[in-house]
């Protein structure tokens, strides 16, 4: 499973570990990605996504379909057709 959120488009980050003595070596910083379902009540379907846990609070404040037409009028893809 790719680790991109399929609404904000959080995605790995790459950093450095630091050990006591100060040296550094690489490593990635992943999105915290899980999949949910979501029913749709304007369309009367489900649709599955996968999504960074900061992107359900927000869809949890908004509502799924508030936030899908938000995305679309930014001109953000989602692959969840609207109409």
């Amino acid at each position: 499973m790719s680790k991109i959120c399929q609404l904000t488009g959080k995605r790995p980050v790459s950093g450095n570990n630091v050990s006591h003595s100060k040296r550094r070596t690489k490593r990635r910083f992943l999105p915290n990605i899980q999949k949910k379902r979501y029913f749709i009540p304007e369309l009367e379907k489900w649709v599955t996504l996968k999504l960074s846990t900061s992107a359900m609070r927000t869809v949890n404040k908004l509502g799924i379909y508030e936030y899908l037409k938000r995305l679309e009028k930014k001109g953000v893809s989602t692959g969840v057709k609207l109409s």
